[in-house]
């Protein structure tokens, strides 16, 4: 297990299609809060979007957590996809296809990786509202990567078809 001195301020992703997207969200949340050397801060409120891929599939149900861990992304990486494992998730090779839990480590500090595993921080947020919307809502004066306040990148995307799913 790698790690670092100091903790890190993280975002994860989390996104799901199949069975019931909500129980799965929450109970990876719960997962993810079981990680030793990882605390879990915050969590948005859950989101309805459209599928970014083939349209031929269920709305997905999003959420973006805020964590503080000494862990390296990459073991980091690898302990959400056992979550992903545990609940179901196949990788089939179907990109942006249905899934039962979607995990994305979306920044961890300002660790930065780029290679087949991961990518930090994540290549595509900066165009998915069900990302930028999440994130915003926990942490409205984060900068982004390109040093930009998050409200900016929120500005740039469409959100006409993101609705908060309002939960009992």
């Amino acid at each position: 297990m790698a790690t670092e001195n100091q903790p890190n301020i993280g975002f994860i992703g989390l996104g799901a299609n199949l069975g019931d997207p909500v129980a799965s969200i929450s109970s990876a949340l719960s997962h993810i809060a079981l990680i030793p050397n990882l605390e879990l801060l915050a969590c948005s409120s859950f989101y309805d979007s459209v599928p970014m891929g083939p349209s031929e599939q269920p709305n997905y149900t999003n959420a973006v957590c805020k964590i503080s861990t000494s862990l390296d992304g990459l073991y980091l990486l690898h302990q959400l996809q056992s979550i992903e494992h545990e609940h179901g998730r196949v990788r089939d090779g179907e990109h942006w296809g249905p899934r039962m839990l979607d995990l994305d480590l979306l920044m961890l500090g300002r660790q930065t990786y780029n290679n087949q595993e991961l990518t930090l921080p994540h290549y595509g947020m900066r165009h998915r509202e069900f990302v930028l919307v999440p994130l915003f809502e926990i942490q409205p004066d984060l900068l982004m990567p390109d040093n930009h306040p998050i409200a900016k990148w929120v500005s740039e995307c469409d959100v006409s078809q993101l609705r908060r799913i309002a939960l009992n």
